[in-house]
């Protein structure tokens, strides 16, 4: 758990999102399913999937560029970049050295790097950029970004209809006295490991004609457990987390959860017993974009005039590993 006392606030926000739109008739089809069911069962009506050479930083850079823009600062004023994603580029550098690159950055002083928590990075990402601005001052971007239609099994129903390809920014800075990112939680259940996972392509098992074959290098998750698993215990955290707070459920004026699916995601809000809060949603037309689902949902949230200055809002995240992160922000 990391606590922070407020002196550090989102500035700006900004997201991306690629032009394809992709159906739910056409990424059904291979999957045997049509666009009733897969509304029935998930509420997305769509999603964006990346061109052919269009990588996780090419999003993240375009998300990037918006938040700083909406923060009114220029990219040689940040000090640090942190990415969130679980589809990098390339195993290494970094997708952040890229998303430096591609800003212009010189690399005098400046901290990048990526961190995976799977969907729940955004708000992993977001706690380590505040805790070094708080420290050392000036600006940090926290981007969310995934592009995971390059690793989903066509064939499979139980995910390939459910996720899209995008990225969410947020410019971190000094904010006013009290005001800001309040507090951070995070919490992680490892004897799960395989309940979300990509099983091929790393140390253990590198990829090779072997893994292939069995389809190890797709993106698998055992989704009926991880729903009941997020139904039975995120609303007892959340509870937990708003005590240590000192802040009431109907104290909360918003939540910007993570997308995981537009039906798993009623019914978990149904239960955090959040009277006055509004759920901001974009799963039906960006599907679940990963890390990228918080931030993403915060900027459309943010443009549309819906957060006010002074509301609280509260970021969940969860995500493989298990990993769920929770904070909570004055805006």
């Amino acid at each position: 758990m990391s606590v922070h006392a407020g002196s550090v606030a989102i500035l700006g926000t900004g997201s991306c999102v690629p032009d394809r739109v992709v159906s739910n008739d056409e990424v059904g089809a291979p999957a045997g399913v049509d666009d009733a069911w897969i509304q029935r069962k998930t509420a997305i009506r769509e999603r964006r999937w990346a061109e052919p050479g269009q990588a996780t930083s090419d999003l993240a850079t375009g998300a990037a560029r918006q938040a700083l823009e909406a923060a009114g600062i220029t990219a040689d004023q940040v000090s640090c970049i942190v990415v969130a994603t679980s589809t990098p580029d390339q195993q290494q550098p970094a997708t952040a050295a890229f998303v430096h690159k591609n800003l212009g950055g010189t690399g005098n002083g400046v901290a990048a790097f990526d961190v995976n928590a799977v969907c729940a990075g955004f708000v992993y990402a977001l706690d380590v950029v505040n805790a070094l601005v708080a420290k050392s001052g000036g600006y940090g971007l926290a981007i969310g970004a995934d592009v995971y239609s390059r690793i989903l099994n066509p064939a499979d129903r139980r995910t390939t209809v459910l996720f899209g390809d995008g990225a969410g920014a947020a410019v971190v800075g000094p904010a006013e006295s009290g005001r800001g990112i309040q507090r951070s939680s995070f919490h992680f259940y490892s004897e799960m490991t395989d309940l979300i996972q990509v099983e091929a392509g790393g140390s253990r098992k590198p990829y090779d004609p072997a893994t292939h074959e069995a389809g190890l290098h797709y993106f698998a998750m055992d989704g009926r457990t991880a729903r009941e698993f997020a139904n039975a215990t995120v609303p007892g955290l959340v509870k937990q987390f708003l005590h240590d707070s000192a802040v009431l459920p109907a104290d909360i004026d918003h939540v910007v959860p993570h997308q995981p699916n537009g039906v798993m995601l009623d019914e978990l809000v149904a239960r955090l017993d959040l009277p006055k809060a509004t759920l901001h949603r974009t799963v039906d037309r960006f599907a679940n974009t990963g890390s990228a689902s918080i931030p993403l949902t915060l900027d459309r949230a943010a443009r549309s005039g819906a957060l006010r200055k002074g509301d609280q809002v509260l970021f969940l995240g969860m995500g493989g590993g298990v990993s769920i992160g929770l904070t909570l922000v004055e805006w």
